[in-house]
């Protein structure tokens, strides 16, 4: 039996302002007022429907209750989601322990908030790119939310929808709009939400989903007849458009983590392949778009200036974390061989006369209304 979703305990996670993140200096840009921008720019779509059964669950005859028993039995439910364990210097997740390979700690959350808001820069200031209308007591998901960041910035744009960012860890701020909550889950076990949803959001799962097709077709089953399912996610291969990255330690590195990832049965990669996914799952009416990260100031356009500021920002300072479980378990190498690579994938990345980008593909479709 799939184990229950554990809410959200606001005491215990680490609160967290979120506020737009800063631009970094090279950009010298101002925060976006990013109010305006979510505004459908899309035809209606509509939305409505019900739920599947979970099965029976056996009784413990031999049990009664006590407030002894109770406060134990959480408190231990508790301790399981929130003792964090370290390896190498770095934070990681405790429910399902080592599903995950990337770090929870402070220094990841503060680079998964930079990369939101290269996200958003790279949206043109929009939280989505499918339509949202009639989005009055309608209910969001938000896969893999992690620092919780966009759950609380759609909830005040729809303050009328009932907002859910679920996620491995309680790391989300306590603070946020009264539409939002968020709950610690597996999005790869059985879903046990007791009603469906009328929009199903993830972005850059990448390195973290063992069976996409599976997950694609679990957020299908549990949309209303006409919701949307929304999936942002990477090709994290970096490429340059004038060869400048071949031969890098960048690409040395990259190729290695790709690989390590796949050896651990996860892609670095999905993003190519979300249409087909989306589509063998049965939605209807399916956009695709695929959108240019630089990794660096070199564009001239300024928008792409930005977005290559923060992408590289972001990159610099999860480069440890993305590579440590990776190298050192599925790939064998010591802390400080990982450490030395590292630092040489950083000169490159500071190299002006190297130029690498990566894509990010935007794919949305809608449930049939007959479904």
């Amino acid at each position: 039996m799939a184990e229950p979703t554990t809410t959200h305990q606001p005491s215990a996670a680490p609160e967290r302002e979120h506020s737009p993140a800063q631009a970094p200096a090279a950009t010298a840009a101002p925060t976006q007022d990013h109010s305006a921008a979510h505004e459908p720019a899309q035809p209606p779509m509509q939305d409505q429907g019900p739920i599947q059964d979970q099965g029976e669950i056996a009784i413990d005859t031999e049990s009664t209750y006590s407030e002894d028993d109770l406060s134990t039995y959480t408190a231990s439910l508790t301790s399981s989601v929130l003792n964090f364990p370290t390896e190498n210097g770095r934070r990681y997740h405790a429910f399902r322990q080592g599903t995950y390979v990337f770090p929870n700690d402070e220094a990841e959350q503060d680079r998964m908030d930079l990369h939101h808001e290269m996200c958003m820069r790279a949206c043109n200031g929009k939280l989505h790119l499918a339509p949202l209308t009639d989005t009055k007591d309608k209910r969001f998901l938000d896969l893999g939310t992690g620092t919780g960041i966009w759950c609380v910035e759609m909830g005040d744009c729809y303050p009328e929808a009932e907002i859910i960012g679920n996620d491995f860890s309680p790391v989300q701020p306590t603070m946020v709009p009264k539409n939002v909550k968020f709950e610690v889950d597996d999005i790869e076990s059985p879903w046990t939400h007791n009603q469906k949803f009328d929009y199903i959001h993830s972005r850059f799962l990448a390195g973290g989903i063992a069976d996409w097709p599976k997950l694609v077709e679990q957020c299908y089953e549990n949309l209303n007849p006409g919701g949307i399912v929304e999936l942002q996610d990477a090709d994290c291969l970096a490429y340059s458009e004038d060869g400048t990255t071949k031969g890098t330690w960048l690409e040395k590195w990259n190729i290695d983590f790709m690989n390590a990832a796949k050896t651990g049965g996860r892609t670095l990669q999905p993003g190519p392949q979300l249409e087909s996914w989306v589509r063998a799952a049965g939605f209807e009416d399916v956009h695709h778009e695929k959108i240019r990260l630089p990794l660096g100031t070199w564009p001239k356009d300024k928008k792409m200036k930005e977005v290559g500021a923060f992408n590289l920002v972001q990159l610099k300072e999860g480069l440890e974390g993305f590579s440590l479980v990776l190298f050192t378990r599925v790939l064998g190498w010591s802390l400080d061989e990982v450490q030395i690579l590292l630092s040489k994938v950083r000169k490159d990345l500071s190299d002006k006369n190297v130029h690498p980008q990566n894509d990010m593909h935007v794919v949305w479709g809608r449930k049939p209304l007959s479904a």
